[in-house]
């Protein structure tokens, strides 16, 4: 391990994304890969919400007998 290897700014792993990272460093291809990222982020996020919305529903309808 090198005494400055600290110092050197690392890339996220292809396909990673990391809130807040320094966006000037990356090509716009790399830009656009992280959009592309992100978006399937909130997808899948968006998909988790509404299953736990269904989940949720679906137990008030049972304990509200």
């Amino acid at each position: 391990m090198n005494l400055f290897d600290e110092d050197v700014p690392k890339k996220s792993p292809v396909g990673a994304v990391t809130v807040g990272e320094e966006l000037s460093r990356l090509s716009e291809a790399e830009l656009q890969e992280r959009i592309e990222a992100l978006k399937g982020e909130i997808n899948r996020t968006q998909k988790e919400l509404e299953q736990r919305g269904t989940i949720r529903d679906a137990a008030n309808s049972i304990f509200q007998k």
